[in-house]
């Protein structure tokens, strides 16, 4: 079987036109903004799955310009289109969304959806098909299991962004089967969307055992526990906060490349993978002692409460960050039972803040080059900047203020042979510190400053200095 422009061509929407779901974006937007609202949303399942369709589309708005369009198949219906063909849009999203994105297209000539009552689904699509254009009377472009219903019934089956599985299934069922190639998940991607690169930071957890001189093999395999513990839960995190985040980030010049944001892996995969990271990140800190699965089941709720509701706030998002980052070295702690110091708790409270207003001020200088008045999704307006830099400095240097009351206190002895040494460092940190500063009113600093600090090669031999330092105070000689 082959098209004719005088055959109709039908597309589905969610998979297809797109690379997303609209049932479990607007599910997100709406826990963004009135998570009881999405709770009485989901309720409205027993009355039916389109009507709980219909309940989202009535609370939650899209931003539907700004949806993760597939370039294949929107390239392949605007030719279809100069040829002549009719085009409809044809998915299970509510329809006034369908209606609304077959607007922004401009390519189709009619649309057809969910209406709160029935769930314009496999058959249900299939029959109302079949009555607009008769049997075998269209073409159809699908991309998953549940539209084999419509395919069995139209002219030609036509697939894109399909799994290669299923590609074979089709290829099987259907002779005449046509595929739209188009961009499929690939690991990296995953690997992007887990974000394991920020599993740096947890390397947080190994501060206490270093601090503490605690130099033992039973030490170092509960630190490695407890990292992958950390590093799993705050996986789980960062996929929960881009699914929140989602608008959000297709409006920020570099968020919108994030690999849920443009589409590059399913929402759905990442809905999957949340329980999954969490589940395995909670049954690892088991075998680490209850008391640290305690801490990092607040950890999760803190990293909860900041994507729902704390990122949105002044100044308190900032603060939550920095307590995150002190969490982790607190937990470091528990996990191999060294106390941890109250000089070492306040270094790390200063510095992470001052690092957390960084980040903030780093957005809104990508905002003002944009043109934008205030940070998406975030409570600071462009105008903010010069004080968030100048919080950002008094932070950093009262971090470096706490350690110089360190080296002068007398805890210092227990650990250091020549704490005297310890002055280089705060030289060094004042100087870091200074630069990363310097660097974001510049305009030149990355947007997470920790992991700006793991790449940049002045960080690290700063790093390297610093540890240098330490040690000679430690167990250099004596002077």
């Amino acid at each position: 079987m082959t098209a004719s422009p005088a055959c109709p061509l039908v597309v589905d929407l969610d998979g297809t036109l797109i690379r997303s779901d609209l049932l479990v974006e607007s599910f997100f937007v709406l826990l963004t903004l009135n998570p009881m609202a999405a709770v009485q949303a989901v309720g409205a399942l027993s009355h039916g799955k389109a009507a709980m369709k219909a309940r989202l589309a009535d609370e939650a708005i899209l931003e539907l310009h700004n949806l993760p369009f597939n370039a294949d198949v929107l390239a392949y219906l605007r030719a279809e289109k100069a040829k002549g063909r009719r085009l409809y849009l044809a998915s299970a999203t509510d329809r006034r969304i369908v209606l609304g994105v077959a607007a922004h297209v401009g390519v189709f000539d009619g649309a057809f959806g969910s209406d709160g009552t029935v769930n314009l689904s496999g058959s249900r699509k299939a029959d109302l098909l079949c009555r607009e254009f008769g049997e075998h009377g269209f073409d159809y472009i699908g991309n998953a299991d549940v539209d084999s219903a419509v395919w069995n019934r139209c002219a030609t089956p036509i697939a894109a962004n399909a799994s290669p599985a299923l590609l074979r299934r089709l290829g099987r069922r259907y002779p005449g089967l046509r595929v739209i190639d188009g961009e499929r998940p690939r690991i990296a991607g995953y690997l992007r969307a887990l974000r394991a690169h920020q599993w740096l930071k947890n390397l947080l957890l190994f501060v206490p055992m270093l601090a503490g001189h605690v130099l033992t093999f039973e030490a170092l395999a509960l630190a490695v526990l407890a990292f992958g513990a950390f590093s799993l839960c705050a996986s789980s995190a960062y996929l929960l906060n881009d699914l929140l985040d989602l608008s959000n980030d297709r409006n920020h010049a570099t968020k919108r490349h994030r690999p849920m944001a443009s589409g590059s892996v399913p929402i759905l995969h990442g809905v999957a993978l949340i329980p999954l990271l969490l589940g395995s990140a909670l049954a690892l800190a088991a075998t680490v002692s209850v008391s640290f699965l305690g801490l990092l089941g607040l950890y999760s709720l803190c990293t909860l409460a900041y994507s729902l509701v704390v990122k949105r706030w002044l100044l308190l998002d900032v603060i939550t960050l920095s307590m995150l980052y002190t969490l982790r070295i607190f937990a470091g702690g528990i996990a191999v039972e060294v106390p941890i110091s109250p000089w070492l708790m306040g270094l790390s409270t200063f510095l992470f803040l001052c690092l957390a207003i960084v980040k903030r001020y780093t957005e809104l200088e990508s905002c003002a080059r944009q043109g934008r008045e205030m940070s998406p999704g975030r409570a600071y307006k462009v105008a903010d900047a010069p004080m968030l830099g100048s919080l950002a400095a008094a932070s950093g240097y009262g971090a470096v203020v706490v350690l110089a009351l360190y080296i002068n206190s007398p805890d210092v002895h227990a650990l250091y042979r020549t704490p005297h040494y310890l002055w280089l460092v705060c030289l060094l940190l004042l100087y870091w510190i200074s630069r990363v500063l310097m660097l974001a009113h510049r305009g030149e600093m990355h947007d997470d400053p920790v992991i700006f600090a793991v790449k940049d090669r002045v960080s690290l031999l700063t790093g390297a200095a610093v540890l240098a330092v330490v040690m000679a105070s430690a167990w250099g000689p004596i002077l």
